[in-house]
């Protein structure tokens, strides 16, 4: 019997982040926990002998009346000290919380804490290696943890308590062989969990318990993924007349609305899949757009022996159409629907190279994690898709390296086999639009056999087949990949190889003399090449007298010495041709080198590999200077060579749309749907840039009018002309109109911008002001997070209020309450001097064509109507759209945008006016 152990989990709250710099504890909470139970708590506030700044004030709810009777730290010192001994010293981030508490012991007179220390942020990346976060708030809220205030040391210690032996139950539901991985390598880490792993070690060898479900490969537990199941053909036939539909539905989903637009879509899609046609259907939010597709498509699959292929832009939705609206599938049909997710080759694991990687000693911290969160991943994930882990930047570089990167028929357990096995027997594929665009260059084509397409958010397919043809090069990835190559003496790969060469005799030193060289010359014309560079966009960012950090420079603006890009292109082949044939020398032997000698040889292989995309990268970029793209740089001020990218874009992607496309056409039905496929005055806006030939009509189908009887439209007669008063003034009008709204409907606001500069200094004023003191303001390119987190973070608060720019008019979905109001603070038309926008402008002007009427306002409209589309998600929404910018009422081009709108309210109102009657439709929205 082990002897159980006993735990001491830390929380402080802190009047800042550095104890170097005179920072005090303000609050501290001990929870002791032994056999998994809560002992007792210790909790108090503490006298920091400082004022609280308000941010620390805002952050933690702890004000200076809260510890004004409280005593410094020294008067608990030795009740702290004496409650710690003996207990593993636990906290979510516990270098943070330790070094403090050491810090206040020292002042106290008091001797360093000795003993273990357990992270539970380190320690939940590894059992949780898919949380969306580790943040204590978020695991908190992912495993239905409590936690009522967080940033307050009582309820987060008692959450992090919790949160620990969740750890330990999960722990304890792995497999052995996945435990003793961990344990062997855990000692790496940066706190003590070898000894947890070797407690939950012991009770599983003493279990006789047969662990099922797994396959062991490399001595790895990899979970086994359910079994590929064969298609059957189904005697039930689609409903074609409304009583059919209304019946089948109706059984299955007893409070079923029917709405005959949904009705009409799936007819519209049966007939187009039956006699292998094309359709286009603009669908409003509100007609039930995903059944719509998903019952025909079913039905014809089943009937046909035909999968059905569906193809979305964002991976939200996939994750949504697999797990809900297959559900739904599934109750309305009474079957069970065979459905497969396809990707990418490069999105799987390749597990014969991450094992190879196991049996090497050699690495850092961050790999070390890495590591160990792939082992947990492996015997829980179903699919072998990286995208499904959370690793930190050192993480994500390991990630590369396990990528799966060429395909071959192997009798060892494979992901992306399983995942085209599983296609091959579906009766519906889904994937995204990258993956479907990669067909364009894929050697063996996937998609083969497919009774027809159904492409989801079709006006994003526009935006994937750009990014599918965009190039970039990044200075930083080009010297980082430099330096794993490195030269004699460096202990870097080459030095590695080098050595192994040597000791078995297999290659010859001048070959590895001459590769060297050739590497030498490499990095040195690199260097060259950069410098001509650098030095030109340092004199135009001089010469242009511009501001902003943050500047794009267009490639045509520079003279890009041709000769001097080629001569970086032959030195590159020059090193990867001498590469590769030391790389054949030792191919030829094998079988006989030791495990850690084919790792390096792996290894070199890799490199080289990449090496070879990033020279045909080079060539796209520098050397062949196509005429239908264009090209600019990206870089910060601030940190120039270390921030330059250059990004190289198509003009047009309407061939290579047609070309994907073309033998589907011939054989099959093609259906392109979204939310907003036409803008007024421009119905083909979209269809002419996908290649739809113009004899094939746009089904629009509006939901019906009472869907959007929750909404309003306010404009807001009387807000400055940006081109009549300073930016400051402009800035300082929107701020107050902003807090105003904010204030009447209590938050739940997106506020959309189209200019980051603007978003950032209206909510630095803001901030500045303290107008929303009681308010969580969450910026994009302000607030750290991803788009994601920044959204999730925003719907945990019900006084919170979201800023935005063009990338968040679309896509983001919050349905009910969590959404009062949408802010539109300009009208979202492209900045001039955006690149893509700015060489379509060019190009379009080169060819005697308007740009404001083809270009700038079309796409304005459709960003305009996806924003009122973010408002009302369901008929039993409310909400408020509210337009800021008077051009809108002011320009001969508003009423487009208002069009564009369904038949809605519009109120035009000064702010004074819209203030009251926002506040008045507010209070009395559910009545």
């Amino acid at each position: 019997m082990m002897e159980s152990q006993k735990y001491a989990i830390v929380d402080l709250e802190t009047t800042g982040h550095s104890f170097v710099n005179g920072d005090r504890i303000i609050q501290i909470a001990i929870v002791m926990m032994k056999d998994w139970r809560i002992e007792n708590t210790f909790t108090t506030f503490i006298h920091p002998e400082k004022s609280i700044p308000l941010f620390i004030q805002d952050l933690t709810n702890i004000t200076n009346a809260d510890v004004a009777n409280a005593k410094p730290f020294a008067a608990y010192g030795q009740a702290i000290y004496d409650l710690l001994q003996d207990a593993i010293f636990v906290a979510h981030n516990a270098d943070f919380d330790l070094a403090f508490l050491q810090a206040e012991l020292r002042r106290a007179g008091l001797p360093a804490l000795q003993g273990k220390k357990l992270d539970t942020v380190e320690l939940a990346k590894i059992i949780f290696p898919t949380a969306l976060s580790y943040k204590l708030g978020d695991l908190a809220q992912e495993l239905h943890i409590p936690l009522k205030q967080a940033h307050r040391a009582d309820d987060d210690a008692k959450a992090t308590a919790q949160l620990l032996k969740a750890c330990w139950e999960e722990l304890n539901l792995l497999p052995q062989a996945t435990i003793e991985q961990l344990h062997k390598r855990s000692f790496q880490l940066k706190s003590d969990i070898s000894h947890l792993l070797f407690s939950a070690l012991h009770l599983k060898r003493s279990t006789t318990k047969e662990e099922r479900g797994f396959i062991y490969e490399h001595q790895l537990a990899i979970k086994q993924p359910p079994a590929v199941s064969q298609k059957t053909i189904t005697e039930h036939s689609y409903p074609k007349t409304r009583k059919d539909k209304l019946a089948l539905l109706q059984k299955a989903m007893p409070s079923f609305e029917e709405r005959p637009q949904q009705f009409q879509m799936m007819d519209i899609i049966w007939h187009s899949l039956h006699d292998k046609q094309e359709a286009m259907i603009e669908a409003s939010t509100g007609i039930g757009k995903t059944l719509a597709y998903l019952l025909p498509s079913f039905y014809y699959a089943k009937q046909n022996g035909r999968k059905i292929g569906i193809s979305t832009y964002t991976s939200n939705l996939l994750d949504q159409l697999m797990y809900e609206e297959l559900a739904k599938l599934e109750q309305v049909t009474g079957e069970r629907v065979h459905v497969a997710l396809l990707k990418g080759m490069q999105n799987y694991i390749d597990i014969g190279r991450f094992a190879k990687i196991l049996k090497v000693d050699d690495e850092s911290y961050d790999e070390t994690l890495a590591i160990a969160q792939v082992i947990t991943w492996l015997a829980k994930t179903e699919t072998g898709d990286l995208s499904e882990l959370n690793m930190s930047g050192g993480g994500q570089l390991f990630l590369e390296k396990i990528r799966k990167l060429k395909w071959a028929a192997t009798k060892q357990f494979d992901f992306y086999s399983y995942a085209i096995e599983q296609s091959k027997h579906a009766d519906i594929l889904m994937t995204n639009h990258a993956m479907l665009l990669a067909d364009l260059v894929r050697q063996e084509q996937l998609f083969d056999n497919i009774g027809g397409w159904i492409i989801d958010e079709a006006h994003q397919f526009i935006q994937a087949a750009v990014q599918q043809d965009e190039k970039i090069f990044s200075y930083t990835a080009w010297k980082y990949l430099f330096g794993q190559i490195g030269m004699t003496g460096d202990g870097q790969l080459f030095d590695k190889l080098q050595q192994m060469a040597v000791t078995t005799g297999r290659v010859p030193r001048p070959l590895l003399k001459q590769t060297e060289q050739h590497f030498r010359r490499l990095a040195t014309t690199f260097d060259q090449v950069m410098q001509s560079f650098i030095e030109q966009l340092q004199r135009i960012l001089r010469e242009a007298h511009r501001q902003e950090m943050k500047q794009t420079v267009m490639l045509t603006e520079l003279d890009v010495d041709v000769q001097h890009c080629a001569q970086l292109s032959f030195s590159m082949q020059t090193w990867i041709d001498s590469a590769e044939q030391i790389l054949q020398m030792f191919y030829e032997h094998q079988e006989e080198v030791s495990l850690t000698q084919q790792y390096i040889i792996d290894e070199w292989q890799y490199w080289i590999h990449e090496f070879k995309i990033k020279v045909a990268e080079w060539d796209e970029l520098f050397v062949l200077r196509q005429a239908d793209y264009f090209a600019w740089f990206e870089l910060d001020k601030r940190s120039i060579p270390g921030s330059i990218q250059l990004l190289k874009k198509p003009l047009h992607v309407t061939a290579s749309i047609e070309r994907l496309f073309a033998q589907v056409r011939e054989q099959a039905a093609i259906v392109w749907t979204s939310g907003t496929l036409t803008v007024p005055n421009n119905e083909r806006f979209i269809a002419d840039q996908l290649g739809v030939a113009t004899n094939v009509p746009i089904n629009r189908l509006q939901a019906s009018s009472n869907y959007y009887q929750g909404a309003r439209c306010f404009i807001v007669t009387d807000m400055p002309d940006i081109q009549a008063v300073s930016q400051h003034e402009y800035i300082e009008e929107m701020a107050y109109a902003i807090t105003r709204i904010v204030r009447t409907t209590e938050g739940r606001c997106f506020v959309l911008f189209t200019s980051q500069d603007m978003l950032r200094k209206t909510v630095l004023l803001i901030q500045e002001t303290k107008l929303l003191g009681d308010y969580m303001l969450f910026a994009q390119g302000v607030t750290v997070g991803s788009r994601m987190r920044l959204l999730k973070s925003f719907q945990k608060f019900s006084h919170s209020v979201l800023f935005g720019t063009n990338s968040f008019w679309e896509g983001v979905d919050v349905p009910g309450d969590g959404l009062t109001a949408v802010i539109v603070v300009r009208l979202p038309f492209s900045a001039p001097n955006e690149p893509t926008f700015k060489a379509k402008s060019q190009m379009l002007q080169a060819q005697g064509h308007n740009a404001f009427t083809e270009l700038a306002l079309p796409e304005a409209v459709l960003r305009f109507k996806q924003g009122f589309g973010r408002l009302i998600r369901s008929s039993k929404d409310s909400g408020a759209f509210i337009i800021l910018d008077r051009r809108i009422d002011a320009k001969s081009y508003g009423k487009e945008f208002l069009s564009a709108l369904p038949p809605i309210s519009i109120q035009k109102l000064s702010l004074e006016h819209m203030v009251q009657a926002l506040g008045n439709w507010y209070n009395n929205r559910h009545e």
